[in-house]
């Protein structure tokens, strides 16, 4: 038993390694595929109504991505904007915190002062602290030259991953047919049909449903940030990145708070308006984590919050950003198949 875990051990390790070596490769078929199974059941309904199968996958596939590129499009003006003021608007970041630095020491101060003249004894720390600080050297802004030289390679990486995904969709439910085919007998047939039906369904619920959920999400954030004062175009667009990072359960919503953060610090003055827009994001955060979410979604994809986080540290290690993204529906996958397949269904209760 023992020699047959550590068998088990060995295998997992090398298949892990057998990942990471070969993430170039795998990362854009593995996105590919997640496309073809969130696509899959829009194509299966047009196929109803008589329209071929390539043409359906061409308007489901082809027609997302210029419906994505169109809604993309109207924050290149402001992002645009802010890529020019970045260099200018960091190096405005240093001397705004500085000020508040001083701020709090000079109120250190008076209340040492207040405490001093009451009698309650020395304050040597206050005394011999120093009002100024240390002037940081300004930080390097980004290298437009390095994301001009990326651009083309991200580019074709982009293609690969939409090339396939049409692919997966027309010809990907032929070859799973055949597949299915070779199996032994009726009963696994039947079964792994149902299990593939299902993560088709379910997957492209969830993540029509998440989507939904955090376009919500970036409009609210949206009209709070254009309330706080920023521009209409600015308001927007980080409205949008605000959503698109909630895609990524607890990490997203951590970065967020941290990018506003900065863009409140750039963008205002006063101490209360710099922490606005990320407190705005935090608190509109909490609501639809805490409140909306679970109202919409139930338990139809309830995984525990530990494994997800385990998962998303493990995915993004392994496969970065994609992994990431990847990370939460492999998980609604793997537990699709573990309450259909015996033997793992005390997994699903584990992660549940």
């Amino acid at each position: 038993m023992a020699q047959w875990g550590a068998v088990h051990f060995v295998a997992v390790v090398a298949v892990i390694a057998a990942f990471w070596f070969a993430r170039e490769l795998l990362v854009p078929i593995f996105v590919a595929l997640f496309l073809g199974l969130v696509a899959n059941p829009a194509v299966t309904r047009l196929r109803r109504w008589r329209v071929p199968r390539w043409i359906a996958g061409m308007f489901v596939v082809f027609g997302g991505v210029a419906i994505l590129i169109a809604l993309g499009s109207q924050l290149v003006a402001p992002a645009t904007e802010w890529a020019q003021r970045a260099p200018q608007a960091l190096r405005e970041v240093a001397p705004k915190l500085r000020g508040i630095v001083r701020q709090v020491d000079a109120a250190n101060k008076a209340a040492a002062s207040i405490a001093d003249a009451a009698g309650a004894g020395d304050a040597p720390a206050a005394r011999d602290s120093h009002p100024g600080v240390a002037p940081a050297d300004a930080p390097t802004p980004p290298s437009l030259w390095s994301a001009i030289r990326a651009a083309p390679a991200l580019l074709a990486w982009f293609g690969a991953v939409i090339l396939l995904g049409y692919f997966f969709v027309v010809f990907g439910v032929d070859l799973q047919y055949r597949a299915i085919a070779l199996l032994p007998d009726r009963q696994r047939k039947k079964l792994t049909q149902e299990i593939l039906r299902t993560i088709e369904v379910e997957l492209s619920r969830y993540v029509m449903t998440i989507s939904l959920i955090n376009v919500g999400l970036a409009l609210a954030l949206s009209l709070a940030f254009w309330l706080l004062g920023l521009a209409p175009g600015d308001a927007l667009l980080w409205g949008s990145i605000g959503g698109l990072l909630n895609f990524a359960p607890y990490i997203g919503p951590v970065l967020g708070v941290i990018t506003l953060g900065v863009v409140g610090v750039v963008a205002f003055d006063s101490p209360l308006q710099m922490a606005l827009p990320a407190l705005c994001y935090l608190g509109l955060q909490l609501l639809e984590s805490e409140v909306v979410t679970p109202i919409i979604v139930g338990r139809r994809w309830r995984i525990s919050p530990l494994v997800i986080l385990l998962w998303l540290v493990f995915c993004g290690w392994l496969w970065s950003v994609p992994g990431v993204l990847l990370a939460v529906p492999v998980l609604v996958s793997f537990k699709i198949v573990a309450e259909r397949v015996e033997g793992l269904n005390g997994w699903a209760k584990v992660i549940a």
